[in-house]
């Protein structure tokens, strides 16, 4: 047979092919075409339903870093049934399709076990809520603002605006630092006064500067009073209290008035020095 003839045969087998099965091959192709708009409208709807829930938590005021997490946790949960009804629209079963999810899904999970940990660790992170959006933590040693509460992740934005993710793993597993939990923060200061100084005076000078600022709370009432003799100075300790949104700014206008004060005072406030002693002895030539 020439090579011209195969390619005659070949073109009416296919063509009788298709006329056969004709129907089958409409049936397919509408199944198919029908699964891809099931995954497309089923995607949009799944972006839909989820960001109206996220929209009615935040409109109930609820933590944003809640709103993010469910956000995320619903529109995969509900992906997974849409993919499963385009599957089923192809003629492939349901019960074969949630079988081999499962099984890969213990596969995957034996092999991401810290994955499944971080993700754990998210669901304990949002039902017990040690932080929320926008408070300044330190976490697994990272301090900075809480962006958002995400599956596996918590995002941080450290002050100097670096995005630090730190695995929900990590947070759970080491100790939790709030500096936003309470309304109020105790500033601690240690002051150091030369031994000659008066520590009657000096604990005036310290109690008026801190008293008269403007910012520091009446109640409670500041702490100040000498802690240690050190080997060079005598450490008073300062303690005045202060609204949290407050902390840094009467932190450094307290720190820089106290130093102005006790200089106008001439109270020495010592600092690290060497004096060497040298013994001159007569010297034979």
């Amino acid at each position: 047979m020439s090579e011209e003839n195969a390619v005659v045969e070949g073109a009416k087998f296919a063509q009788t092919w298709f006329v056969d099965h004709q129907d089958l091959l409409i049936q397919y192709g509408v199944n198919i075409l029908s699964a891809l708009l099931i995954l497309i409208i089923g995607n949009l709807v799944v972006k839909g339903l989820a960001n109206s829930l996220a929209a009615v938590m935040r409109k109930r005021q609820m933590d944003n870093a809640v709103v993010e997490f469910i956000h995320g946790l619903v529109r995969y949960l509900l992906f997974i049934i849409v993919l499963i009804a385009a599957l089923s629209r192809i003629g492939v079963q349901t019960a074969s399709v949630i079988a081999i999810l499962g099984a890969a899904g213990l596969a995957v999970g034996l092999a991401l076990q810290g994955s499944l940990a971080n993700f754990a660790a998210g669901v304990l992170i949002v039902t017990f809520r040690p932080f929320k959006s926008g408070d300044y933590v330190e976490l697994a040693g990272v301090a900075g603002s809480v962006e958002s509460i995400q599956i596996f992740s918590t995002v941080l934005t450290t002050p100097d605006n670096k995005m630090v993710v730190v695995p929900n793993g990590s947070v759970i597993s080491s100790p939790i630092t709030n500096y936003s939990k309470h309304a109020t923060r105790r500033i601690d200061y240690t002051i150091g006064v030369s031994y000659n100084a008066d520590l009657k005076k000096t604990k005036a000078i310290l109690t008026e500067v801190v008293t008269n600022h403007p910012l520091v709370m009446k109640d409670p009432a500041p702490t100040i009073g000498v802690m240690t003799l050190a080997d060079s100075s005598v450490n008073f300790v300062v303690r005045p209290w202060v609204k949290t949104s407050d902390y840094w700014s009467v932190y450094y206008e307290l720190l820089q008035s106290m130093k102005e004060a006790l200089d106008e005072h001439n109270i020495e406030i010592p600092f690290p020095q060497m004096s060497v002693h040298i013994n001159r002895g007569d010297v034979s030539e």
